[in-house]
């Protein structure tokens, strides 16, 4: 293939029929909006159509779409070119008239791209994955399709976490940072003369899993007794994970692309840290971002610098924006540029009075922090370093220097939660509020405090991945008794999610490939989830509900996150016995926890 990149050995076959003029209107109106996208010549480069299975307005907003088209696009021998889920409206005259899905930049179809990339970040958007395919003319199963039809990669957050829900749909799962990913995927195409050396070129490189290349045998209690690669694959036992070693040589994830219609609008977003060294036993991005890397402190503000022009609200993505060296140069700095700062969730253990006041004074008024439960019992349960104590002090700190709003993030059906669990999560929203309401008073105006509480899911890659999801009963009689008790708080707001929601995510997030059917008939009928499962027969309870603390082997071992069994399997001893892992930050500061350590 040295001599023709720009296909990835694909048989000829007629043009695809085009979408209607007002796809191609529409795309135009959209290009006509936005600031930094990028137009390339097709003619002997790899072509690649990168999907967001979700609309414009959501796609646009999520930082890991957008660095991916950028890293695609820096790429001389590579063009690439967007697609996303049409609204409802245009989705149902689509469908209904048969006409193919075409991309923003050139109104191509998508059939007649070399590769159909998609960025997966939620669960719920593996519905729309399909539709994409559907829409382009293409079977949806790896199986169905041949050399005639683009090759199929399948890349974002919930593959490398667990991308077995989605491995029939693939003919190739990246799993992993892009960074590391693109090159590597360019490389194998250029070295290769069809699809099938292609194939086995991808599954002898970091990150790449070829589905078609493993049988998978199951116990007799339904289990996954292996993955056994197919003879003559070259595929490896387990798929190792790429990844960044250092973020030293590249620029840190931003917004490239400016336009108004997201959900952030004109937002600029960019990432400053990635990884979080807390590990708390539940969060698989924790696990699955180490080892902690900041960007360099020239570049973010070097790209903030740029950016200016097109946006006065900058938006910091990490999940722990207070491990960066440099956070109070980089927020002051920030500051100075003339922007408003709004970062994601703070950490409690990291806030100080002058990333707080710096934040205040950028224009912030509302902060988000993530207590996750009411009573320190349950933190250490969970790995959760802080104290009550703390976060309210921190509170204290928040509401005076000039925050308005907190929002909280919690959760129930954690591990030995019980009544008291819930009435503390109640009782620490209460403390919070009187904070709040103190300094209202001489402020003259009053903010509000949201409470978002979601149930646990355990997740694949965490300390809780063999867990199995608390029952529906139990988890409905909790929300119940949780409504109950704030209902009538003057100034705070609960949002308390739905359990059904939350059971089939666990499906999605912790099932095999055996659930594609039910993805498959959710797609069809519109996104009913319950008859869908009955439908495909699959026994979500199996997945869900299932102690998997005996099994040889689950769905998701076939990634290598680089995170050991014998770690987690300690994890969990560990939250059995109510027992936090300090990492080292917080180590040097056990002298103040001693009373709740003991």
């Amino acid at each position: 293939m040295n001599n023709r990149p720009s296909r990835v050995a694909r048989a000829e076959r007629p043009r695809s029929r085009s979408g209607p003029q007002s796809q191609r209107d529409a795309a135009r109106d959209t290009l006509s909006r936005e600031v930094g996208y990028v137009r390339k010549p097709h003619d002997g480069k790899l072509r690649i159509a990168l999907a967001f299975p979700n609309t414009y307005f959501v796609g646009m907003s999520n930082l890991g779409f957008q660095t991916i088209y950028r890293l695609f696009n820096d790429q001389p021998d590579i063009v690439c070119e967007r697609v996303f889920l049409p609204p409802k409206q245009e989705l149902q005259a689509l469908l209904a008239s048969g006409a193919r899905i075409v991309t923003i930049e050139s109104q191509t179809p998508v059939s007649d791209f070399d590769i159909f990339a998609f960025s997966v970040s939620f669960e719920w958007d593996y519905t729309n994955v399909l539709t994409l395919l559907r829409l382009a003319g293409l079977p949806r199963r790896a199986a169905e399709r041949d050399t005639r039809h683009p090759l199929v990669l399948v890349g974002g957050a919930v593959t490398f976490v667990n991308p077995e829900p989605l491995a029939l749909f693939a003919d190739v799962i990246a799993a992993g940072e892009g960074e590391a990913l693109v090159p590597a995927l360019l490389a194998a195409v250029q070295a290769s003369s069809s699809r099938p050396e292609l194939l086995g070129q991808l599954a002898g490189k970091r990150g790449f899993y070829i589905p078609s290349f493993y049988d998978v045998e199951y116990a007799a209690d339904g289990s996954i007794a292996r993955y056994l690669p197919r003879e003559g694959s070259g595929a490896p036992p387990v798929v190792t994970k790429a990844a960044l070693k250092t973020t030293e040589a590249v620029d840190p994830p931003s917004t490239t692309i400016f336009t108004p219609d997201t959900e952030f609008g004109s937002r600029f977003l960019i990432e400053v840290v990635r990884g979080c060294a807390n590990l708390c036993r539940f969060c698989w991005a924790g696990y699955n971002y180490l080892p902690v890397r900041p960007f360099p402190t020239d570049r973010i503000l070097e790209l903030a610098r740029q950016a200016r022009t097109y946006s006065a609200r900058v938006g910091l993505v990490s999940i722990a924006l207070c491990d960066h060296p440099d956070i109070e140069h980089i927020l002051r700095s920030l500051k100075e540029m003339g922007y408003s700062i709004s970062p994601a969730s703070l950490r409690l253990d990291d806030l100080t009075p002058t990333i707080v006041s710096l934040l205040e004074q950028s224009g912030e008024r509302t902060l988000t922090i993530a207590p996750e439960t009411g009573s320190d019992r349950l933190r250490r349960v969970i790995n959760k370093t802080v104290t009550n104590e703390e976060i309210l002090n921190r509170a204290e700190l928040i509401f005076s220097s000039g925050i308005e709003n907190l929002k909280l993030y919690y959760m129930i059906g954690l591990p030995s939660e019980t009544d008291e669990d819930l009435v503390a999560i109640r009782d620490l929203t209460l403390q919070v509020r009187e904070i709040m309401m103190r300094h209202a008073k001489a402020r003259g105006r009053v903010g509000r405090i949201v409470g978002s509480v979601n149930p646990l899911v355990p997740k694949p890659g965490t300390t809780y991945q063999w867990m199995p999801m608390e029952p529906t009963d139990s988890i409905e009689r909790k929300m119940k008794r949780l409504r109950g008790l704030v209902s009538d708080i003057d100034n705070v707001y609960f949002n308390i999610k739905s359990e059904r929601h939350s059971y089939y995510q666990a499906l999605l997030s912790l099932g095999d490939r055996r659930v594609a059917p039910a993805i498959e008939a959710a797609e069809l009928n519109g996104g009913q989830w319950r008859r869908a499962v009955e439908d495909a027969d699959v026994d979500g309870d199996f997945f869900i509900f299932r102690d998997r603390s005996q099994d040889a082997v689950l769905p998701w071992d076939i990634i290598d996150g680089g995170m050991k069994s014998a770690f987690f399997r300690a994890e969990l001893e560990k939250s059995s016995r109510a027992e936090w892992t300090l990492p080292a930050k917080r180590a040097r500061e056990t002298i103040t926890l001693l009373p709740v350590l003991s």
